[in-house]
């Protein structure tokens, strides 16, 4: 497999289940500051021009957070990345789909993308500060599923990396004050092996 990611983007939660996995990957950076994933070379593989993208061992590429997160808990069952039941499956999606939908794209967007909800360069304030709005209220809705649980679905899932990857943002890039669910739980992923694997193949720091 491999993965193509931009250091510290989304596709960090991508890069941390693949490490819980095992399976052998190799990683493609893309450097956004070039624009390379507006290359010829890149969209031919995404033409969405998002990380992160995966091209699997057959050479069929996947895209889209959650069809990857999804995918790689199915296929690898052992490494226990969805849980067993129906319900805990469908309750980690569940986490997964709003992080991504809500806090990162309606959240953190607005945040760091300020532009693409406000036309105005006298508006970008506005519109960072209602991400800011988004991500709180979608902390806060994620600690109360966590609730006083180690992990979102009860055991560690795919939801753990995703909700990883939005914390990380919040301490590492905006410095916000957390819910302590969420901050703990963030401590919790810092201390697994495969998060500080991940973090070191990107050249971040924990």
């Amino acid at each position: 497999m491999q993965l193509h990611f931009s250091p510290g983007a989304c596709s960090l939660g991508i890069h941390v289940m693949l490490e819980d996995i095992g399976a052998p990957y190799e990683l493609a950076r893309v450097d956004f500051a070039k624009r390379q994933n507006f290359g010829p070379e890149f969209l031919a593989l995404n033409p969405k021009s998002r990380v992160p993208t995966l091209v699997r061992d057959d050479g069929s590429v996947l895209t889209e957070y959650p069809a990857i997160a999804l995918w790689l808990g199915l296929s690898r069952p052992r490494a226990h990345l969805l849980p067993e039941d129906v319900e805990g499956r469908v309750r980690a999606m569940e986490a997964v789909e709003y992080l991504v939908s809500t806090v990162h794209m309606l959240g953190f967007t607005r945040i760091f993308r300020s532009e693409r909800f406000a036309a105005r360069p006298e508006d970008h304030d506005w519109a960072k500060e209602r991400g800011r709005e988004v991500v709180r209220q979608g902390f806060e809705v994620i600690a109360g599923t966590l609730g006083d649980k180690d992990w979102i679905a009860g055991d560690y899932s795919v939801a753990d990396p995703t909700l990883f990857y939005c914390a990380f943002w919040a301490h590492k890039r905006l410095n916000m004050d957390c819910p302590p669910a969420i901050t703990a739980h963030y401590r919790r992923m810092l201390a697994r092996p495969a998060v500080t694997r991940a973090l070191a193949g990107e050249g971040l720091e924990a």
